[in-house]
């Protein structure tokens, strides 16, 4: 395959073997043309719908606060100038061109591609130090966000939130992104993004179930797929105290 400059100029394969799963991947102008902006006003109206998933972070003094959709239009109106994030899963379903920009992830197979979630934020806008479970490409878009990242295998959460957010954040890389460019981490790789200025961060998600999860739908599919010809019986059924 050809080098993409989606990956920074990689290869599908060149990432696979050195990057996926393996170590955080920063690529400035990854991706600049991403048609009309889920700016705050198409995400507000999103996050107002019956069916879609929503959740709105704040930050306020020394705690963490967390809401979850569907919203009213009252709610957003009582929003101070700094420090929340509005976070909406699943905007692809909703939103073509949307779409469109989690299929140029189509060198992955299929069935590791989950969603493009887009969140906003006004400066000082975050969802605190945290890890994800899978992996995770974050594409800015629109104003600027810091970024640190940690290797830490502390994974000691605050007790008590509302949301899971790291005790001990251990900083040992920092970026600034801007519009278009957008940063890989392989899962449990903890993170820390604050707003610097208003803007989206698409984040584009992959499946990652756990052992019981595809054991239970591996016995799904057998269910519903294996036939056995037969019938019980016991002719030499003896007589028993149990």
């Amino acid at each position: 395959m050809k080098p993409l400059t989606l990956l920074g100029g990689l290869t599908p394969e060149e990432f696979l073997q050195d990057y996926w799963h393996k170590k955080p991947l920063l690529i400035r102008g990854a991706l600049t043309d991403v048609g009309p902006h889920v700016d705050f006003a198409w995400l507000s109206k999103l996050a107002m719908e019956e069916d879609v998933e929503s959740r709105l972070i704040e930050y306020r003094q020394g705690h963490w606060h967390l809401e979850r959709g569907p919203f009213r239009a009252s709610r957003f109106r009582r929003l101070p100038a700094s420090d929340w994030t509005i976070l909406v899963q699943n905007v692809n379903h909703h939103l073509p061109h949307i779409d469109d920009i989690l299929w140029r992830f189509n060198f992955m197979p299929y069935a590791r591609l989950d969603d493009l979630m887009i969140s906003y934020a006004p400066p000082g806008g975050t969802v605190g130090p945290h890890f994800d479970s899978y992996d995770v490409f974050l594409l800015q878009v629109g104003g600027k966000k810091r970024w640190q990242i940690s290797s830490q295998q502390d994974d000691a959460f605050i007790e008590g939130e509302p949301i899971k957010v790291l005790q001990d954040f251990q900083v040992e890389q920092e970026f600034i992104l801007e519009h278009g460019d957008m940063l890989y981490l392989p899962p449990r790789y903890a993170h820390y993004g604050v707003a610097l200025e208003p803007g989206m961060t698409y984040s584009i998600g992959f499946r990652a179930p756990t052992a019981q999860e595809l054991a239970t739908q591996f016995m799904v599919y057998l269910q519903d797929r294996v036939c056995l010809g037969g019938i019980y019986a016991d002719p030499d059924l003896k007589v028993t105290d149990q």
